[in-house]
C-alpha cells in the first residue's frame, strides 16, 4: 500500500491523529536523551504496529536500521514496506485513519516525543519519492528549498549550495546554464536526481527512499544506485525496491517483510545466499511475490 502524500515546500508541520497524536510509546521510548542510543544503530522500532483504520499493515516489528549503511526493505506488494518506511519520518501522520502502537527511535529518542518538532525531524530524516516531485519553482530554487526553509545559509550562499549538490549528484553541467528554468523540461532521469539534490541539501542523517528508480530507464537507474553507495557510510540510507537485483546490488543489510510481519533482517548476503527462513528462501528465489 502507498499513498503519496508528499509534503508541501514550505515544510508545514504535519498534524499527528490517533494512536500518533496522544504520544503512546512503549515504556523504552521514555528513555529520550543521547546517552541512550547505541553509536552504531541509527534507527530502532521497538514492538511497532501500523495500522489504518481497523486494518494493522505491520505487526510487531521490533528491528534495527545500522549507521553509515544502505538497508533495503524487500517484500511483495502490500506487504508494509512503504507504510514503515514513510513512518520512519512521519510522513503517514496526516493519512486518515493511520495509528501506530509501539515506538520508533531515532539517535536512541522516540520520533513523537513531544519535545520532537516535525520540521526539525524531516530535516535529519529526508525522503525521495517513487516520482520525481519537483517543486514548481526553478531548478535552482528547487534544490535549495529545504535549506530556505531550514534558513541554512545567506542568500548569497545559496547558489553555491545548489553548485555543489547538483554537481554531486552528477546534474550541474547539465543545468549550470539554465538553473532558471522549470524543473518540468528536464528528462525523468534528471528531476529524480534534482529531487536528490534537493534532499541532500539540508544535510540529512538519515536519507528514505520510496523506490526511486521504479520510473526510470535502466541508465538513470545506474546512475541513481552508484550515487546511493557514495553516500555511505556519511549517509544512513534506507530503501524499499522491489527489485531484488538492486537490493543484492547496493544493500549492506535486508529487511524482508510477508503479510505484514518481519520475516527476517541480516546482512544482505546471508539474507539471498543463506536464508534463515523458508518463506524469504522462497521470496529471494522468486517462488511467489
Amino acid at each position: 500500500m502507498s499513498t503519496e502524500a508528499e509534503p508541501a515546500p514550505s515544510g508545514e508541520p504535519a498534524v499527528a491523529t490517533g494512536v500518533a497524536a496522544t504520544g503512546v510509546a512503549t515504556a523504552r521510548s521514555v528513555v529520550t536523551g543521547p546517552a541512550a542510543s547505541d553509536a552504531a544503530i541509527a534507527i530502532t522500532t521497538v514492538d511497532l504496529t501500523l495500522s489504518f483504520g481497523q486494518r494493522a499493515i505491520l505487526s510487531d516489528i521490533s528491528t534495527d536500521v545500522r549507521r553509515g549503511a544502505v538497508t533495503a526493505l524487500i517484500g511483495p506488494t502490500g506487504s508494509g514496506k512503504t507504510t514503515l518506511l514513510r513512518t520512519f519520518n512521519r510522513m503517514n501522520d496526516k493519512v486518515t485513519g493511520y495509528r501506530h502502537t509501539g515506538d520508533v527511535l531515532l539517535d536512541g529518542r522516540s520520533i513523537w516525543h513531544s519535545g520532537v518538532e516535525l520540521m526539525a525531524l524531516r530535516r535529519k530524516v529526508g525522503m525521495l519519492f517513487q516520482r520525481p516531485n519537483p517543486f514548481p519553482m526553478s531548478i535552482m530554487d528547487n534544490v535549495v528549498a529545504g535549506t530556505r526553509a531550514h534558513r541554512m545559509a545567506t542568500r548569497s550562499g545559496l547558489r553555491d549550495i545548489a553548485e555543489e549538490q547538483l554537481t554531486s549528484v552528477g546534474l550541474w553541467n547539465a543545468v549550470k546554464d539554465r538553473l532558471k528554468d522549470s524543473p518540468y523540461r528536464l528528462s525523468g532521469g534528471q528531476q529524480q536526481l534534482l529531487c536528490l539534490a534537493r534532499a541532500l541539501a539540508i544535510k540529512p542523517d538519515v536519507l528514505l527512499l520510496d523506490e526511486p528508480t521504479s520510473a526510470l530507464d535502466p541508465n538513470a537507474s545506474e546512475s541513481i544506485e552508484a550515487l546511493i553507495r557514495t553516500l555511505v557510510p556519511g549517509l544512513t540510507v534506507v530503501i524499499v525496491t522491489h527489485n531484488l537485483a538492486q537490493a543484492r546490488r547496493i544493500a549492506d543489510r535486508t529487511i524482508f517483510l510477508n503479510k505484514g510481519r518481519m520475516v527476517e533482517h541480516g546482512d544482505t548476503t546471508q539474507v539471498f545466499e543463506d536464508p534463515q527462513h523458508e518463506e524469504t528462501a522462497q521470496y529471494v528465489g522468486g517462488r511467489f511475490g
